[in-house]
């Protein structure tokens, strides 16, 4: 017999019911439910991303080759990466994969998280977190975006900046965690407008606030940008400074808006 779906909604009430009746045991049994199916999940990912490997290392290293084929007198190495030790080439295989295989999983991570802490939340809780959740994954995912598409500039930028006398021969370690880090930190600085918007819903900054301290936060902005970019180079500022003001301004009108 098909289920209706007032039937499912009022299953799945009831279920987030008994859950917040749970003692600190059935919590704890839950938890572990939770963590066992994200990592789980991870492995299987991790797995994917091992067998995978040539084409995620392809794909990371295009920038490396598109700069070596405009810059032929600099192709030292035929566009290979350099391994200094015995072991790198395998540690290298392993922490790409690990770190693809938590994107890859990362779906199912955020799941068992929403899962585990949703029916513990009141009804107009859970109506503000379902959008601060998706707009969290879209500003994360819009930041390693754009990381993606200025590294070649930021690596460009940063051969050249060492002269016509400096060749590039890079290790993968270097290589791949400079990459990595920009993908992450820039992803991670798209989403401080919800923290904006966050403490504006609760009165601990109001709008008007925030508006007072435009001038103080355009520097801020600035000096945390060139702070936390990686590879300190001007590209990669100006791809994370900029939308970082614009989001400023967005979040001021957005944070009111939804205050009124």
């Amino acid at each position: 017999m098909a289920i209706t779906e007032n039937e499912q909604s009022g299953t799945d009430a009831a279920a987030d019911r008994a859950l917040k009746r749970m003692s600190l045991l059935e919590h704890l049994a839950e938890l572990r439910k939770r963590l066992v199916i994200v990592v789980v999940a991870t492995a299987v990912a991790t797995i994917l991303a091992w067998i995978f490997y040539g084409h995620i290392v392809s794909f990371m290293l295009h920038p490396y080759h598109a700069y070596l084929h405009t810059h032929p007198q600099k192709n030292i190495s035929n566009g290979n990466l350099i391994i200094t030790g015995p072991l790198e080439g395998f540690t290298t295989r392993l922490k790409i994969s690990i770190y693809a295989g938590v994107a890859l999983a990362s779906p199912v991570i955020g799941w068992q998280i929403w899962r585990f802490i949703t029916p513990g939340l009141h009804k107009n809780e859970k109506r503000y977190l379902v959008p601060f959740f998706t707009a969290a994954i879209f500003l994360f995912s819009l930041g390693v975006t754009t990381a993606i598409l200025v590294f070649p500039k930021a690596l460009t930028w940063l051969i050249n900046a060492g002269g016509p006398g400096v060749v590039p021969l890079f290790t993968p370690s270097r290589y791949f965690t400079l990459y990595a880090a920009m993908c992450v930190i820039t992803g991670a600085a798209f989403t401080y407008p919800l923290v904006v918007v966050l403490l504006e819903l609760t009165g601990v900054v109001p709008s008007a606030t925030w508006r007072h301290w435009r001038r103080s936060a355009i520097v801020t902005i600035c000096l945390v940008a060139a702070i936390i970019t990686p590879s300190n180079d001007p590209f990669s500022f100006l791809a994370m400074a900029i939308p970082m003001l614009i989001f400023y301004e967005a979040a001021i009108i957005i944070g009111r808006a939804l205050h009124k």
